[in-house]
């Protein structure tokens, strides 16, 4: 259709003419409310946004001699992230001594590995940088799903908080 009349057909109707193919031959245009489609568009994009999950690298400081509670609460920390689906990156810190012993660490963080390999992996091995060790470890859960699984057993909490005063509630009368 000539563009004279298509513009003539979006006036009378009131919408905006959109060019939506510009490179075909010919060039593929549309009525349309312009400014509800930008409109919806951003709804889209935001709503996107919204549910993109951000990956984040949890730190954890260790030494070669730790005291066995120190390593359980510090296990339970990394086990935490894990479940959140976010990335551990343990750093174990050699002081004086400690570091003609760079064995302990690595013997250390191999046991940490063990201990939460059901809930994560090795992203990357146990590498010796200066005073320092650093071990990284991945969720087997992607972040998205950590998040969903998180938003469910809170509704559950709530609807279980909720369940007994709604029956309260219904079996009591109400009294004018």
């Amino acid at each position: 259709m000539p563009l004279a009349k298509a513009l003539e057909l979006a006036q009378e109707y009131d919408l905006d003419l959109v060019e939506v193919a510009a490179n075909a031959r010919p060039p593929v245009c549309k009525l349309m409310d312009y400014g509800k489609f930008k409109y919806e568009s951003a709804m889209k994009a935001r709503e996107a946004r919204k549910n993109q999950a951000h990956t984040v690298i949890k730190e954890m400081k260790l030494r070669p001699k730790i005291d066995p509670h120190d390593y359980d609460t510090k296990k339970g920390h990394v086990v935490r992230f894990l479940k959140q689906g976010d990335k551990v990156k343990i750093t174990i810190m050699f002081r004086g001594r400690e570091q003609s012993r760079p064995e302990l660490g690595f013997r250390l963080l191999q046991r940490l590995a063990e201990d939460v390999q059901d809930l994560g992996f090795i992203e990357s091995n146990p590498k010796q940088d200066g005073r320092n060790m650093i071990m990284v470890l991945g969720p087997h859960k992607k972040k998205t799903e950590a998040m969903a699984e998180a938003r469910e057993a809170q509704a559950a909490r709530k609807a279980e908080r909720q369940g007994p005063a709604a029956e309260q509630g219904a079996e009591e009368p109400a009294e004018a």
